[in-house]
């Protein structure tokens, strides 16, 4: 099966605007690297890595795209045509590890790097997480998932957390928060090709019979997480706010992203009814909500 992909470099200003249009139009995935051309040197701890413009990768059916009317569409959106503006047609589901040529080690706070398979780790005495991301969302490349790590990474987890990801994409953050010490997780999410990816990946990562993996219908222990962490999206998280709610125990900690700068009010309005929530941490557009479960 072929696929098109469209490449195009956006700044960081407009970079959640593109994202949402190629969605609109049908992308299939849509991946976030550094430009070629701007060197950033590897962050330091607690330190947030942000190029002033990104290149975006966006795979199509190419029954179901015209490139000329996505270039036309993005052009209304920058006020110019794209730069970079690159379309490719790729043979045999190539597309599903082409983008991974570029996607190098990443430091994440003070004690996690994420690390592609094949790739030596910079820091071998760190906690190291080893990714195939494969077909699914989540390699920590995109700020939302970005967040999520370094929350993660400054939380006191160990044997006696039980944690939950939901909307675990390919399971980056269940793996994390095993890695960095919790005793059991939940992973939630609709995508069988996620869940797919979460279980390779925890087995991989030597954690997967910590992590229980399960669609949204199967539902959450009531109040039983010590930590919920959900990266999906705004409307989604209003939408589950009752149910993930109860899933947390009071005293819990719940992490909320995939939210834009935006939409911040509404959905921490909407967890206040059950948390106390804290100040979002923001990276670019897109914001990193926190709170503690009330009793």
């Amino acid at each position: 099966m072929s696929h098109t992909q469209i490449t195009l470099d956006c700044d960081q200003s407009q970079l959640s605007r593109v994202e949402a249009l190629l969605e609109d139009l049908g992308a299939l995935a849509v991946t976030l690297n550094e430009p070629d051309d701007e060197e950033v040197l590897e962050p330091g701890p607690g330190e947030q890595r942000l190029w002033s413009h990104m290149r975006l990768t966006a795979l199509f059916d190419p029954d179901a795209v015209d490139p000329l009317h996505v270039q036309a569409r993005l052009g209304e959106v920058l006020g110019a045509a794209p730069a970079g503006w690159h379309v490719e047609a790729l043979e045999d589901r190539a597309w599903e590890r082409a983008w991974m040529d570029d996607f190098h080690p990443m430091r994440f706070g003070e004690r996690l790097w994420v690390v592609p398979w094949g790739q030596t780790p910079p820091a071998a005495d760190a906690v190291n997480l080893r990714l195939d991301p494969g077909l699914a969302f989540g390699t920590g490349t995109h700020p939302t998932t970005a967040l999520c790590l370094r929350w993660l990474d400054a939380q006191p987890l160990d044997a006696r957390t039980r944690l939950v990801d939901y909307g675990c994409g390919s399971g980056i953050l269940a793996v994390a928060g095993c890695l960095l010490g919790a005793g059991e997780c939940i992973a939630v999410d609709n995508d069988p090709q996620a869940l797919q990816a979460t279980a390779e990946n925890a087995r991989r990562n030597g954690v997967g019979e910590r992590i229980r993996i399960q669609a949204p219908d199967q539902g959450l222990p009531r109040g039983r997480a010590d930590v919920l962490v959900a990266n999906i999206l705004a409307g989604v998280l209003l939408a589950l706010g009752e149910q993930l709610a109860e899933g947390v125990r009071p005293g819990g900690r719940v992490a909320l992203s995939g939210i834009l700068r935006s939409q911040v009010a509404a959905v921490q309005a909407c967890y206040s009814s059950w948390f106390e929530m804290g100040e979002p941490a923001y990276q670019g557009d897109w914001a990193l909500l926190t709170g503690t479960r009330r009793g």
